[in-house]
Formats: structure tokens, sequence, C-alpha cells
């Protein structure tokens, strides 16, 4: 199927809400792995709903800046290879390839150096424009992650960053006669900056104002702090409806879409009042590569089994080389909750239940190293000499995760009617 913009399918879904007075929420889905992607177009083939892949700097960037976590793809890999399992698995409904937090001091080691603002900022443009050449539909605009101000940045500032942004990767891309993308500004990282009325609406429309003096594109999405935050396997924030409510109509007003990021582990029922509060996406990364890691520790589970059983296997030794693994990336303090974060690494190793909840939140970061690939595979072979199918367990697990969000969004079914409107 040709692509649809974003900003066409949101066209297309606003008139069939019109249609049928049903409200409908995207999903951005994280690519924690191949397995994610992979059960994601198999969820999306069997529910026929749209597709959109959020890519952090982490986990997907060009080599000059570091790379990314994810197999190690640079933005063309990302774009190449989702395709490839696309084919696979016979996917020939709607996606679309987005970078997520895009901008300076987005990836850990510009914000841990200090990077000054003049080459952060250079930086943070040269990876949207890999983005912009490797085929990305959105970008997330996003310049709040500034190692020098002590949690909020000034929203005259990010104005002014992101329409600089935005005219940089708006000038190449037209010098270069490539197509359209779409835009999505703000973060939920300017707590208490974008969650009042007033201020919200004053941030939009002083963006908007500045954009158009320019000549450049309206953001599609914008990004607004209704109260979820992630942490360990949980969601510990406090989903605020009102709130939600009040940005939503607000962003509307200008004819932008709320998008609402950390939304893993919210339970059922706030997950379906976000089509009716006007929420028009949500992104979703950790608990998906969380369902793959789980999946991975309960074939572990099932290879001792196996062994204990009488079966001439040698086993993996794939616990060990993940915890090991996922302990020490560090990568698991973002996600811990007080003095836990700042705990040094021998601590860690001495309490087996910490090492335990490191594994099961940050495991996905660890997919790609070799000791986990090599103990990884030993473990699959093992269980498939014992008659099971493990690599469709763990895609089975993923999809269970994945289908949550689909029904209580509203996107069974949503590809055709997008199709229909277009």
């Amino acid at each position: 199927m040709s692509r649809v913009s974003i900003a066409k399918m949101r066209e297309a879904i606003s008139r069939q809400e019109d249609m049928d007075g049903k409200k409908y929420s995207l999903l951005g889905i994280g690519p924690m792995s191949r397995p994610v992607i992979e059960a994601a177009f198999m969820t999306a083939k069997e529910k026929d709903f749209p597709l959109m892949f959020i890519a952090s700097r982490n986990q997907i960037d060009s080599e000059k800046f570091g790379g990314g976590y994810v197999c190690g793809w640079n933005q063309r890999d990302f774009v190449s290879e989702i395709q490839i399992i696309a084919d696979k698995v016979g996917f020939k409904g709607i996606y679309h390839i987005c970078r997520d937090h895009g901008g300076p001091w987005q990836r850990d080691k510009e914000r841990n150096d200090k990077l000054p603002e003049a080459e952060a900022m250079e930086i943070g443009i040269q990876s949207f424009l890999e983005d912009l050449e490797a085929g990305f539909d959105l970008l997330h605009v996003d310049p709040t992650k500034d190692p020098h101000y002590d949690k909020i940045v000034p929203l005259d500032l990010v104005i002014k960053r992101t329409v600089t942004i935005i005219e940089a990767v708006e000038k190449e891309r037209l010098g270069k006669g490539l197509p359209e993308v779409s835009y999505e500004v703000g973060t939920e990282e300017t707590s208490g900056g974008l969650t009042e009325a007033d201020a919200f609406g004053d941030f939009i429309r002083t963006l908007t104002e500045k954009l158009k003096a320019k000549g450049l594109p309206m953001p599609v999405f914008i990004v607004g702090q209704t109260g979820t935050l992630t942490r360990l396997t949980e969601n510990v924030g406090h989903f605020d409806p009102s709130t939600a409510r009040m940005l939503s109509e607000t962003a509307a007003e200008f004819g932008i879409g709320l998008k609402e990021h950390n939304g893993d582990y919210l339970s059922d029922f706030v997950l379906y009042t976000h089509p009716i509060l006007g929420i028009t996406g949500i992104n979703v990364a950790p608990e998906f590569g969380v369902a793959e890691t789980e999946a991975y520790l309960m074939l572990e589970t099932l290879e001792n089994f196996v062994y204990e059983n009488g079966y001439p296997i040698m086993r993996s030794g794939f616990y060990k080389a993940i915890s090991t693994e996922a302990v020490n990336c560090e990568r698991w303090r973002k996600w811990m909750v007080g003095d836990t974060r700042s705990m040094p690494l021998e601590a860690v190793f001495e309490d087996e239940k910490l090492v335990e909840l490191i594994t099961q939140t940050g495991g996905h970061y660890t997919f790609e190293s070799q000791a986990v690939k090599e103990s990884l595979a030993v473990m699959i072979s093992n269980l498939e000499r014992a008659g099971l199918r493990p690599y469709e367990i763990v895609i089975d697990r993923i999809k269970r995760s994945i289908a949550r969000y689909v029904e209580c969004l509203n996107l069974e079914g949503l590809t055709t009617k997008i199709l229909a409107n277009l």
C-alpha cells in the first residue's frame, strides 16, 4: 500500500468521527526489538489498525552520534528492516515511522557531557536530517532536555528552538525535493510548564504564529502532560482526566491533536477514557520490551523443567547472561525510584531481588549483547528439541500486550475506515 501521511490520516479519522460519533486514539509503539516490530505488524494485520513506530535517539540514530541499542540500526537500516519485517508477515496496511524525542541533548551521552547549546542544536538538527533522508514520516521536535537548566526550560526558549529546528529541516527538505514530513512538538518533560490551560494555550498560540510567519508547517501533534509517569513496571503517575480534556480541547482549537507519552501500564479503564477525552494518540514503549523480556524469562524456566525431566541438553545460562548485562548497562536507572537510582553496581549485584527487578525492567536494552544473543540461541534450540515453539511463544506474549491497547483505544478496523475517507 502507498504510504498515507499522518496529517492525511488524522483528517480521515476526524471525518470518520464526525460520521459515526465514535472517537479513536492512535497508538505509537516503541520499536524495542525485531520481535516487538513483528508482533506489532501481526497484530495490526489481524485487527486492521494503523501503526506508528516511535524511535528515540537512544534506540535508533546515526553511527556518528553513537548509534542505537535496537539492533545497532541507523535511520536507513531501521526504515529498510521495518519494510522487510512487514513483507515477512504480509502486512499491507498503513504504518508510519516516527522520531520520538528528537533534538538536542536527546541522547543520554549528550546530556551527561553537558554539551553547549550550539553544538547540541547542530547535532540534533543533523540527526533530524538523517531521519528525513531515510524516509521518516513524523519528527518529534523536543528541545527541552537541557542539562544547563534545573528541570524546566523556559517555554519561550522551547518555542525559539522548536522554530529554529523546523526551519532548518524544512529548508533541507525543500532543497532536496523530499516528501512532506509531519511534526510533533512539546514534551512531557515540561511538567509544570505545559499543564495549565493558559500556559498550554499560550505555548501553542505563540508557536503556531511564529511558524506561520516563516511559512512553516503546523504540527500534527502536541505532547501534553496528563499525569502519566512510567517507572519500574507500572505507571506511578496520576492520570488526570480533567487536565487531559482541557489539553485536548485547547489543542483542537488550533487543529492540533493531543499526544500522550508514558502511556505504559495504564489500566484498561483509564485507556478506555482516552478517546472520550479527545486524546488523539498515546505512546507506549518499555511495556512491550518488558513483555518480551518476561517471555524469555518464562522460557528459561521451561528450559530448566526440560533439563530436570531428563532431556539431554546443556542449559543455556540465559538468566545469568541477561541479568549481568542488564545491571552492567545501567540504563535501568531511569526507570527506578528513590535511592535505588544511585546504588553502586557492587551493591546491586548483592541484592538478588533487585537484580531480578532490573532484569525485568531493563532486559530489553541487552538483546543485542553478544552474551545474551548466544545464550538465547542455545535456549531456543534446547526448547525446540523438546518439541516447543519458543519464538511463537514470545511473539504471542508481545501481541497480547499490544492487543489490550488496540481494544481500549477503539483501533480495530480503523485502517479500512481511514482508506474509505481519504
